[in-house]
């Protein structure tokens, strides 16, 4: 592809687009314009939906500086945040996510506890035995099956549930709802109504638990809400962003992963083949760089000028981070964009960086060890049952990954 760079003062109408498209036959490589961006070495600026031109930032020193600086926002409601959707007039922010310091850091921290690492490796015979579970009713049914329905959804949303204390019987219910949020061609007033409808869902759970409480993240801020410490609104907020975080992401990361492994099948091979966690921890994070479903990139305003990369940020502008190429740096990892499981890729940021790094990464992880360990292993041979250029990929949505995978074995 040509290069599309422009110069950075340059604010017409034939600035790309973001977000970019991918090339054709590429479905795990970012966009080549991105590529075109990150080997000039500087800032560019990209053109919006609704015609802003925010910088993106490509490489992935610069990212890091930038997600870390407390010179940018995360708040969406800031005049010149680049949001990827039209906000309705009165949305509010999901939550914590979207919330700068000090009020970011207050509610995060209500709900850190359970992430902790001692806690989470705790729930690793639990996510063993779904997973297990859902592997035998697989291997008990017919063939082929959409990995997708059988088992890259169900168990996040299995766990996730089981921690927050959602009934999993309305899994329906909320993983439609999920849906509609994360789809960037959904009109506002239909992203709206899905919210509301989530949010209304979990205040009155949350009522119910103050009834009848029980050992669950959900329950346990139920006394923050008697204290006057956060609302029932607050509350039934943090529960849609990790109701919709804790199984959204890992689902596409299982299946997503699976299907570059299907492609790479010696790298898929020495998986399947070792009994050291090192080995399958190593995999699970060189895949988190090599995939990187955030594929919209993280999106920030400057609140005070800043200077990077030779360039000049003015207070009010745009930032776009595109975790995807940033993970792809030659400087960082060389031979990017080789899949290499025995890679040490620890520095990449597909769960972002600063204090907005992914609250439920150790969780995520750990259910990606387990099932990436487990699925190939129990079916070793696993095989795609339609062509790369037939499974329909997530171009739509703000999480990437595969509405479907059919496999066989």
């Amino acid at each position: 592809m040509a290069s599309t760079l422009r110069p950075a003062d340059e604010l017409g109408s034939d600035l790309p687009e973001f977000p970019m498209a991918r090339a054709a036959g590429c479905p795990f490589d970012p966009p080549p314009g991105l590529r075109d961006q990150q080997r000039a070495g500087r800032l560019g600026k990209v053109r919006l939906w609704d015609g802003s031109t925010p910088w993106v930032v490509t490489r992935h020193a610069d990212q890091r500086t930038l997600l870390g600086d407390p010179r940018v926002s995360a708040d969406l409601h800031r005049p010149g945040y680049p949001s990827p959707v039209p906000i309705s007039p009165g949305s509010g922010s999901i939550s914590f996510i979207l919330m700068d310091d000090p009020e970011h850091a207050r509610l995060r921290r209500m709900v850190t506890a359970p992430f902790a690492f001692k806690r989470v490796e705790a729930m690793r015979p639990a996510v063993q035995k779904i997973t297990d579970e859902l592997i035998d009713t697989m291997l008990a049914g017919p063939r082929p099956v959409d990995l997708v329905q059988a088992f890259a959804l169900p168990l996040p949303s299995l766990v996730i549930c089981e921690l927050l204390g959602v009934p999993y019987g309305d899994h329906d219910f909320f993983q439609e709802n999920s849906k509609v949020l994360i789809n960037r061609e959904v009109a506002p007033e239909e992203r709206m109504a899905a919210s509301g409808r989530l949010a209304a869902y979990l205040e009155d759970l949350v009522g119910r638990k103050g009834a009848d409480p029980a050992d669950d993240l959900l329950s346990g801020l139920v006394g923050r809400v008697e204290a006057g410490e956060l609302s029932p609104n607050e509350v039934a907020q943090m529960g849609v962003l990790l109701l919709i975080a804790g199984h959204e992401t890992t689902a596409n990361m299982i299946a997503l992963g699976t299907l570059a492994l299907l492609e790479n099948p010696d790298q898929l091979a020495l998986l399947r083949d070792t009994d050291d966690p090192k080995l399958v921890a190593s995999a699970v994070d060189e895949l988190l760089r090599y995939l990187n479903i955030t594929h919209s990139g993280r999106r920030r305003v400057a609140l005070e000028d800043i200077e990077i990369a030779g360039e000049v940020i003015r207070a009010g502008e745009g930032i776009i981070v595109p975790n995807d190429i940033g993970n792809r740096d030659p400087d960082v990892f060389p031979d990017p964009d080789r899949l290499d499981i025995r890679r040490d890729a620890r520095r990449h940021v597909a769960f972002g960086f600063g204090v907005h790094q992914c609250l439920g990464q150790t969780l995520a992880r750990l259910e990606l060890q387990v099932a990436y360990s487990t699925l190939y292993r129990r079916l070793p041979g696993l095989r795609p049952a339609a062509g790369l250029a037939d499974i329909p990929f997530k171009h739509d949505g703000s999480v990437y990954g595969v509405y479907e995978l059919p496999v066989t074995w």
